[in-house]
């Protein structure tokens, strides 16, 4: 994992394994790659182009951009950093803003694809990007961080990087106010409802029957009958989910946003007790449903309670299907919730 010299940069939004989203001047970041939203022809842009050729020394960096020509958009090139606290720049040509019909996307896609495969095979440990396409060419930036988080995420699946997304707005990384919204009522709701519960408690505290019901289920065994009989236990139980997922370590570990070494110690240990941000990090990686994420939580003695904020938000996003992690993080970020993986 990155160390963090939180000295040098302005503001650290999230910071999850492999990836970390900054504040700060792109020219600044100490990366193997840094990557200039370059303009398609050998000359100096606006915006980010132009303060990297400013940092890199405008005259030795102009010469090699012009050695390597017109780069189309969503394509990238290769030049050495120069000055700047790095191996090399990728220049990479990202689309101007048309209204989103003229295949923007796509392209913005593949600038943030083709950079990352042109690092790996520079064999860099780490990248820094920019939000590309979000300066002068207008593309928006709530959309834009989302094809730079999907594409970063699909990249670490299979390779191992540490990627600096960086940004000089805070407003190119907020949620967007219509989740915020949504998610400030569920929460109020689950408020209410606890309160209402709480309010009737006293009806349900004893009933005779369910009483006499437990008893009997206790006389049918002898405590060293019911210990024998004591189900999987948390580690167990979340390998035999992998198995049944098709997945394996690799994939669910780092879906969870932990570390191999982590991993590892949970496989070894049948008795593991985990943090509940990472037992929480693993569910999602499995994506399960609410019964199956409570069962497995369970065998690690937690609970998703309705008045942590934490709580109610995992249900929120597991109720509704999505198992986004990134997404959730930030959501959790927001709230000012631990975030999930180790």
């Amino acid at each position: 994992m990155m160390t963090v010299n939180k000295q040098s940069m302005q503001k650290l939004y999230v910071y999850i394994e492999n990836i970390m989203i900054i504040r700060n001047d792109i020219t600044r970041v100490k990366a193997d790659v840094i990557v200039n939203t370059a303009n398609p022809y050998p000359a100096i842009g606006y915006g980010t182009d132009s303060a990297v050729y400013a940092a890199a020394g405008e005259e030795k960096l102009l010469a090699e951009r012009a050695k390597i020509g017109n780069i189309a958009p969503g394509q990238a090139a290769v030049t050495p950093a120069f000055q700047l606290p790095a191996k090399y720049i990728i220049h990479t040509v990202g689309p101007s803003w048309e209204g989103g019909n003229h295949g923007e996307r796509e392209i913005l896609h593949s600038c943030y694809a083709v950079s990352l495969k042109t690092a790996a095979g520079l064999e860099a440990e780490s990248i820094a990007f920019p939000l590309i396409a979000t300066g002068v060419y207008g593309f928006p930036k709530d959309e834009a961080l989302d094809i730079a988080l999907s594409e970063i995420e699909k990249f670490l699946e299979d390779h191992e990087m540490n990627v600096i997304l960086v940004v000089f707005d805070r407003k190119a990384f907020e949620l967007s106010r219509r989740l915020v919204g949504r998610i400030d009522e569920y929460i109020d709701e689950q408020s209410v409802l606890q309160a209402g519960q709480s309010e009737y408690v006293g009806f349900r505290r004893y009933h005779p029957a369910a009483a006499e019901e437990s008893a009997d289920s206790i006389r049918e065994k002898s405590l060293d009958e019911a210990l024998e009989s004591a189900g999987e236990t948390f580690q167990q139980r979340l390998l035999r989910l992998i198995r049944e997922s098709g997945m394996d370590d690799v994939a669910v570990y780092k879906k969870a946003n932990i570390d191999r070494k982590l991993f590892s110690s949970i496989r070894r240990n049948v008795n593991y007790r985990p943090k509940k941000r990472t037992a929480v990090a693993l569910c999602i990686a499995l994506k399960l449903d609410l019964p199956a994420m409570q069962d497995l939580l369970s065998r690690a003695e937690i609970a998703l309670s309705p008045s942590s904020k934490f709580d109610i938000i995992i249900r929120y996003f597991v109720t509704r299907g999505i198992f986004d992690i990134f997404e959730i993080n930030a959501v959790l970020f927001r709230y000012g919730q631990p975030i999930l993986g180790e």
